[in-house]
């Protein structure tokens, strides 16, 4: 979880903020999931080539500060919270939450992504990992997603639970321009897969100043 934050908020008040926002609004989601019945399974997209090759070091759900670095990550820093379930609805415990992204200036943190024209964010952990509890939620502390030459912002996410097959898949920001004309996003044929990886990003004060948040809960099938 977070470490340092700012000098008026520090990691117990995101913690608590945290799970207050869990209780107010990711387990209501997920009651209204309950009673629906057949959740439409997350889409799988593609990997890309920008998938981690080291995932060494720091590498938890708080992407925005890296350990022994002083300096937080660029960017507009957005809490993302959800949960992961079965398409009846049924929490999915113990699922193993991969998630990548670009920094602030569109580079990852990958060897191959050497653009002369960016300099990547040293302070920006890129890539992390968290574990779904017993309601099958988890949470992640990043930044809101930029876009690059080629492709509206996204966050790369994969997702591994016990006697499921993998699911790889990307989450996408609603309202921005780039979506219409985003390959990777408009080739979900089903316009249900294809609205439940789009997330709607909100002021998520109660959890940290300034920052925002946003809710993908993630279902597997199978």
């Amino acid at each position: 979880m977070s470490r340092i934050l700012t000098p008026q908020i520090g990691r117990r008040r995101v913690v608590a903020g945290l799970a207050a926002l869990t209780a107010a609004s990711v387990m209501p989601a997920g009651a209204r999931l309950l009673a629906a019945p057949g959740l439409v399974a997350t889409p799988p997209q593609i990997e890309g080539p920008f998938y981690p090759t080291d995932w060494q070091g720091d590498i938890d759900n708080d992407l925005v500060q890296v350990m022994g670095e002083a300096a937080h990550a660029q960017g507009q820093i957005t809490h993302i919270l959800g949960r992961v379930l079965d398409t009846s609805g049924t929490p999915i415990r113990g699922a193993a939450i991969e998630i990548w992204q670009c920094d602030a200036t569109g580079t990852y943190r990958h060897p191959r992504d050497t653009s002369w024209m960016r300099t990547r964010d040293e302070a920006f952990q890129g890539r992390g990992r968290a574990l779904a509890d017993q309601s099958g939620a988890y949470s992640f502390r990043t930044i809101k997603p930029v876009a690059y030459p080629g492709r509206t912002p996204h966050i790369h996410f994969a997702v591994t639970a016990p006697g499921r097959p993998p699911l790889v898949t990307q989450m996408y920001v609603a309202s921005e321009p780039l979506n219409a004309r985003d390959g990777i996003l408009n080739a979900i044929s089903d316009p249900r897969q294809r609205d439940s990886v789009i997330v709607k990003l909100e002021p998520g004060d109660r959890i940290e100043d300034q920052a925002l948040t946003g809710t993908f809960d993630i279902v597997l099938a199978g």
